[in-house]
Formats: structure tokens, C-alpha cells, sequence
């Protein structure tokens, strides 16, 4: 999952750096720009200039960016904690706490948009907007295909990857990768579904950014975006205050790369209403 704009990374520097002591552990993040807070959650095995070094030049000249590792990734250390959106949406909360930010939107790409839609979930008071980024609610939400692949999936075939080489370059213990590796593993092969019933309360307005061939069901995919207030027909009602946009030829690994349309969207929807 290399990105071609690793190289950009140098582009912008963050304004503060640290780490939020939550639940019993600890979650590194990064803060950019001034202005409204948007939270950015990485996709998995991702680091912040893995995931967002395109995206945050741009999003930081208009806001307070705070992009967040999860656990275990990047600089936050490694944990023996199973897992869970709930946890991890915990954690992401407590980032905003320790940061003394009350409201924020907030963005997720992959594994981390999944932890967004429990965020949006379960802190309901806690955020503004969402943009959800090839992701899924439910593990139904991917193609067969790629629930197969969460489950054949071993230590080899990350290695020396993109993925190893960025988680080495600035762990806080490098010899736990594989531990890393294995627990997130654990957790891909686990099915989960974080509640049709749920998504449908959500009432914050979201944007669903999603590639056409990005290993997503896309029927399942509309499904959600009527969950979420669309899917109508507005020429004879109200525009649905949420959004879907689907990027022609883009896969899974590309659709986040698409800078300048990621942003259009992103700044449209951001800044209106």
C-alpha cells in the first residue's frame, strides 16, 4: 500500500505533536492549521504520511487538522488490546478530550472510516460531519473477495513492504510488528457489524467518498447511503444533507490518492451548512 505522494510528506510540518493518555494506554497524533477541527483516522497499517501527506498541505490552510495513529500503528505503541471499533473510538475521544476539543468532523479512510461510523455511533454529541472513505459498517460491506483475503492474510506477505518500512521508521519498539501484524489479523478475520439500526441514527451529515472498483459492495453501499438520509430523489423533496460520491477507475489503494478530487469533496461538503 505505498502511496506516490510520500514524497510530499516533507511539504508541510505539523504545529504540535504529542500523545493523548487514554484508556490506560496511549495515542499519538499530529496537529495542523487553525481553524475548525477535522480528526483524520489512517486506514490499516497505514502512518499519518502513509495515509494523509497529499491531503493535509491543502486541509490545514482552512482548518485545525488533528490526525490521530491508532493502536499499535506509527508512533503510537503497541498494545495487547483486542481490537474493537468501540475501543478504538474510545481512544479517539479521548484525543479530543486531552486536546480540549468539544466538536469535531471527522474523516476515515478504510479500516479507520469504520472506526469513524462507531465514533459517529457512540459519541453522537461529539461530531459535526463525517466523510467516509471506501469503508464499510459491516464486513458484509466488502465483496467475498475480500473477506477471503482478511483471512489468508500472514506476516510474509507484509514483508518488506511500504507498510514495514513506514511502521519502522518511527516506532516507538520496532521488534513488535509481527505482534502488531497478528493482532490486526485477528481482527480482520473477525466479522463484525456495527448495526444497520445504528447507522440509521446517525444524524450527523456524511460524505461517502468510494472508488468503483474498490472491493466495496456497492450495493450495499447505496443501502447505506439510505441509511444515512440518501438515495432519493431530490428534484421532489429536500437535497439529503448527506452525500455519496463513487471515482471512476479507482481501486481501494487509489481512490484515497486522488488528492485534488479527495479535497474538492471534502472542502465542499466540509464547508457548506
Amino acid at each position: 500500500m505505498a502511496t506516490a505522494s510520500q514524497s510530499s510528506a516533507q511539504s508541510i510540518s505539523p504545529s504540535a505533536t504529542g500523545y493523548a493518555p487514554v484508556n490506560g494506554s496511549s495515542v499519538y497524533y499530529q496537529v495542523y492549521g487553525e481553524g475548525s477541527p477535522l480528526i483524520l483516522l489512517h486506514g490499516a497499517y497505514y502512518t499519518i504520511e502513509m495515509n494523509w501527506a497529499h491531503l493535509l498541505p491543502e486541509l490545514s490552510k482552512t482548518r485545525k487538522v488533528i490526525a490521530v495513529e491508532l493502536q499499535g500503528h506509527g508512533r503510537t505503541p503497541f498494545s495487547d488490546r483486542k481490537i474493537s471499533h468501540a475501543a478504538l473510538a474510545s481512544d479517539v475521544e479521548g484525543v479530543m478530550d486531552h486536546l480540549k476539543i468539544d466538536i469535531a468532523d471527522v474523516a476515515g479512510f478504510s479500516f479507520g472510516g469504520a472506526v469513524a461510523y462507531q465514533f459517529a455511533i457512540q459519541s453522537p454529541g461529539r461530531l459535526r460531519k463525517l466523510v467516509l472513505i471506501s469503508c464499510t459498517h459491516k464486513s458484509t460491506g466488502w465483496l467475498p473477495e475480500v473477506t477471503n483475503a482478511f483471512k489468508a492474510l500472514k506476516p510474509e506477505l507484509f514483508e518488506n513492504s511500504p507498510m514495514q518500512k513506514a511502521y519502522e521508521a518511527v516506532a516507538p519498539d520496532k521488534t513488535k510488528w509481527t505482534s502488531f501484524l497478528n493482532l490486526m489479523f485477528a481482527s480482520a478475520a473477525t466479522p463484525f457489524d456495527l448495526g444497520d439500526a445504528n447507522v440509521a441514527k446517525i444524524t450527523a451529515p456524511a460524505l461517502i467518498i468510494a472508488g468503483d472498483n474498490d472491493g466495496l459492495d456497492k450495493i450495499e453501499l447505496m443501502k447505506t447511503y439510505q441509511l444515512l438520509g440518501g438515495g432519493i430523489t431530490a428534484d421532489f423533496g429536500t437535497v439529503p444533507r448527506s452525500q455519496l460520491a463513487i471515482l471512476p477507475a479507482q481501486g481501494h489503494r487509489s481512490v484515497v490518492m486522488q488528492a485534488p478530487t479527495i479535497l474538492a469533496y471534502m472542502t465542499s461538503f466540509l464547508n457548506n451548512g
